[in-house]
């Protein structure tokens, strides 16, 4: 996993110390009872100077965004790159954040404009390489079961190099970000109906692909 970088939150991006961010909240909110505050919620607490709101939304979204951005790169050191780069823009962006959208659309939006505007700047980027899984296996499986996820693993690998670029992003925008097909809509700025349909195209292409290495194997 890529651990976020303090220096995100400290000088070098919002021209403060970091000691003064983690001090305690500017504005008090008196949580309310077995009620968690909403992503939405949690961004305004934290554009009001509330440094644990905003350590609890990195909390809720960093393995998927993570993830998805590593599929989306095919590249380890890209993916960490990508990751520091988008929460760098949230953080920098936090007191002009209005919750027009779900917060999981805002957020993916500016992962997915990242990483749009990395290839710009990297015309010779190659998906697929050094492509690894950062999902935590579980540590009593049996050679087996160990065995066959790999596999999977790897078919499903395979499987989403073959897409073309817009219906495998939709997939993971999808699999990994949690989007509904009007979040993914919007973070695409295609409406929803294209959404839908590279949705639908990416998960029967990856059934046929998956179907066909399965018998093969």
């Amino acid at each position: 996993m890529a651990p976020l970088d303090n220096s995100m939150i400290g000088e070098k991006c919002l021209n403060a110390p970091a000691v003064a961010l983690f001090r305690a909240p500017v504005v008090a909110y008196a949580p309310a009872m077995d009620v968690k505050p909403d992503d939405s919620a949690l961004m305004l607490r934290y554009a009001d100077g509330d440094v644990e709101a905003f350590e609890t939304l990195y909390r809720r979204h960093n393995d998927s965004l993570y993830r998805s951005l590593l599929r989306l790169s095919g590249h380890r050191s890209t993916a960490e790159d990508l990751f520091q780069e988008t929460w760098g823009k949230i953080v920098k962006a936090r007191s002009q954040y209005r919750p027009t959208a779900k917060f999981s659309t805002y957020l993916y939006r500016v992962a997915h404009n990242c990483f749009i505007d990395y290839l710009r700047r990297n015309t010779r980027h190659s998906r697929g390489v050094e492509f690894v899984d950062e999902s935590i296996a579980a540590g009593d499986e049996s050679p087996e079961t160990s065995t066959e996820r790999e596999l999977a693993r790897q078919r499903l690998q395979d499987g989403l190099r073959t897409l073309p670029d817009e219906q495998r992003d939709a997939f993971l925008l999808h699999e990994e970000g949690g989007l509904s097909v009007e979040q993914i809509a919007n973070v695409t700025g295609v409406n929803r109906e294209t959404a839908k349909s590279r949705l639908r195209y990416a998960v029967a292409k990856l059934k046929t692909a998956l179907a066909e290495k399965g018998s093969a194997a």
